[in-house]
């Protein structure tokens, strides 16, 4: 009798295991929270062994632009789109948060090991291309006591369209209004001076290799790739080093007034507590999917993303979402079709 019954639990074990439809979701977009996906999406498929889903870390320029031909199933960016973008796109398209992340000035200065403070006004003036020397009075009055070299100043930036750069260049307009006239903020845009990297792997290489080099990253990237990263001026005027506290105060603000479609900025954020060049990023997700398996394939990871996921943020150097943002989310789940 016991033997029997064992039999049949196995076969419907078995038959269950054979009914589960394999589900191929393809993505591709953002480098900046990349750690944190590949990290979700192993783990998400662990326990959904029927759901593999595909990630190619090609930049948010790049993730937009296949989501808009079709080619895969969701996109992601560090970016929102744009009304422009959004108006282009053939279908209706939702963006969902997903971590809060931090950009930070890494360097490569021979004979500085310590934290370097970087004003607003320094860091634009580097970008810029009008502070060329790692001595400038600018850059030495933010570090009393630091002995720094006459060497000139190699500016890295990002070759590819790119979150990050969106992130970085928003935090530029905010600091500064001739940056904000001459360049802007955007993905791409037509950088004054420097050299270009391609995704965060490319900046980080550029700058680890070359010396008197500084260009800007998501902060895992620097703390993987064990180079230093300096803290900065925020909006009250505090020098501060990115980590999540800092991060997570930066979106305070936002989590109290997100927006129904979660396109928000939260740059050079009020507060002395708020790291000034932190963002969310996010999936952007068809409102309409045709292939019943692949929309409850992704509404189920979203669910989990905004649930079990986030534990998984703080071991890669990212901040979990403010509740509201998760609660305000979950409802919108509803809106995919």
């Amino acid at each position: 009798m016991r033997k029997a019954l064992l039999s049949t639990l196995l076969l419907l074990s078995l038959a269950a295991t054979a009914g589960a439809q394999t589900v191929l979701l393809n993505a591709a977009g953002a480098t900046f929270p990349y750690p944190i996906y590949s990290k979700w999406f192993d783990v998400y498929h662990t326990a959904h062994s029927n759901i593999q889903i595909n990630y190619q870390s090609i930049g948010s320029g790049g993730g937009i632009k296949q989501l808009q031909v079709g080619t895969v199933d969701f996109g992601a960016s560090d970016a929102p789109m744009t009304d422009a973008q959004l108006g282009e796109t053939k279908f209706k398209v939702l963006h969902f948060p997903t971590v809060l992340g931090a950009v930070v000035p890494t360097y490569n200065v021979p004979g500085v090991s310590g934290d370097l403070n970087f004003s607003q006004k320094a860091i634009v003036g580097i970008y810029m291309g009008t502070i060329t020397k790692w001595n400038d009075p600018e850059i030495a009055k933010a570090n009393p006591g630091m002995k720094l070299p006459s060497d000139d100043i190699v500016v890295v930036h990002r070759s590819d369209g790119s979150g990050t750069s969106f992130i970085f260049t928003d935090f530029l307009s905010k600091a500064s209004g001739d940056w904000k006239g001459k360049v802007g903020a955007g993905a791409s845009v037509n950088w004054p001076v420097g050299l270009g990297g391609k995704g965060n792997e490319g900046v980080t290489g550029l700058v680890k290799q070359t010396p008197g080099a500084i260009g800007y990253v998501e902060l895992i990237y620097a703390i993987q790739n064990n180079i230093p990263y300096g803290k900065v001026e925020n909006a009250a005027g505090k020098f501060l080093k990115a980590d999540l506290v800092g991060v997570t105060a930066a979106a305070s603000g936002a989590a109290k007034e997100m927006p129904d479609d979660f396109r928000v900025s939260i740059t050079n954020a009020p507060g002395a507590a708020a790291y000034p060049i932190s963002s969310f990023t996010w999936l952007l997700i068809p409102a309409q999917i045709q292939d019943a398996s692949k929309r409850e394939a992704v509404k189920g990871f979203l669910k989990w993303m905004l649930s079990d996921g986030q534990n998984f943020n703080e071991g890669l150097s990212y901040a979990r979402l403010p509740k509201p943002v998760m609660e305000k989310e979950l409802k919108a789940i509803a809106m995919i079709q």
